[in-house]
């Protein structure tokens, strides 16, 4: 039925695979083959969809791609939570643009868990990131320091332990994964039946929710619970910093990533560029589409 759906709503897109680090990576790509490359990371419960915009727009001037990341909808699923911590997943995309793709330089552009692993593949391979779009996404040394220390990134952050949790999939999954549809559609989204179908179909691949929430298990940095005193955790990580131009956007309504990720930014980001939507969510890519496009089109056109 996605295939379907995909045929009628969007005859440019090509639905292909990669065998890149020993797994199967599902990816969506639009454009000409001699396009400039454009690689653009979902995070959770996302998959290669939520940029369905942004391929049709960068796809008239790159090769526009999306894919599944590891443990999501058509891409492989490892059992082992270990598979999932964030080195795997660099690895998993340098291995698709080099091998791939072939290409010695792309442009990257991650929205929550695919910010989260952008930052760490543009600090370990800066030769191939010719620019980074980020977009609410926190840079790991800063939301370190949150999380230690910020009661508001600590509270924003709670729903990150239920994630964690053996009780996430049945919640989550209940009464036709609606508790996940609420999670991601807002008011402000021009969101259809048929991308309603999209996203059911996605999370009821087998194993597909675990995968995505294996991200979460994997990682080990999680907020304290409410009232629990944490160690001083600030400082403790090796100091992530991007040596390539990178534009940040940060839709300012976001309840679960404070704007207070953007202090400090300059500090591991030399050549930083913030653009700020006060009324865009945590997705705002999929609310304030033209915006976005607009602020990713202005910062490529930058020499």
């Amino acid at each position: 039925m996605s295939e379907d759906i995909m045929k009628r709503n969007y005859p440019k897109f090509k639905s292909e695979f990669a065998e890149v680090n020993k797994i199967k990576i599902h990816y969506v790509k639009a454009g000409s083959e001699n396009g400039t490359l454009i690689i653009f990371l979902h995070g959770f419960p996302q998959f290669w969809y939520m940029w369905r915009d942004q391929l049709l727009e960068f796809s008239n001037d790159f090769l526009a791609v999306a894919p599944d990341m590891r443990g999501y909808n058509l891409s492989s699923k490892p059992e082992d939570i270990k598979q999932y911590q964030i080195h795997h997943i660099v690895e998993d995309i340098r291995a698709l643009v080099e091998e791939h793709f072939n290409r010695k330089k792309f442009i990257l552009v991650g929205h929550d868990w695919g910010g989260v692993v952008a930052y760490p593949f543009a600090n370990r391979h800066p030769n191939l990131v010719e620019k980074l779009i980020i977009i609410n996404a926190p840079h790991p040394n800063i939301f370190e320091r949150l999380i230690s220390k910020n009661k508001d990134q600590q509270s924003s952050s709670q729903y990150m332990l239920f994630f964690r949790s053996r009780n996430a999939e049945g919640y989550l999954s209940a009464n036709n994964y609606k508790n996940l549809l609420n999670i991601i559609v807002t008011p402000e989204m021009n969101f259809t039946d048929d991308d309603k179908q999209m996203y059911i179909n996605a999370w009821s691949q087998p194993k597909a929710l675990t995968g995505g929430l294996n991200y979460y298990r994997a990682g080990g940095l999680n907020p304290p619970i409410e009232g629990e005193k944490i160690n001083d955790l600030a400082d403790k990580l090796i100091p992530i910093i991007i040596n390539v131009p990178t534009l940040v956007i940060w839709g300012e309504k976001d309840t679960a990533l404070t704007t207070h990720n953007l202090v400090g930014l300059d500090e591991f980001i030399p050549e930083l560029t913030i653009k700020r939507i006060p009324k865009g969510t945590h997705w705002v890519i999929n609310e304030k589409t033209a915006k976005i496009n607009s602020f990713i089109r202005e910062f490529l056109q930058k020499k």
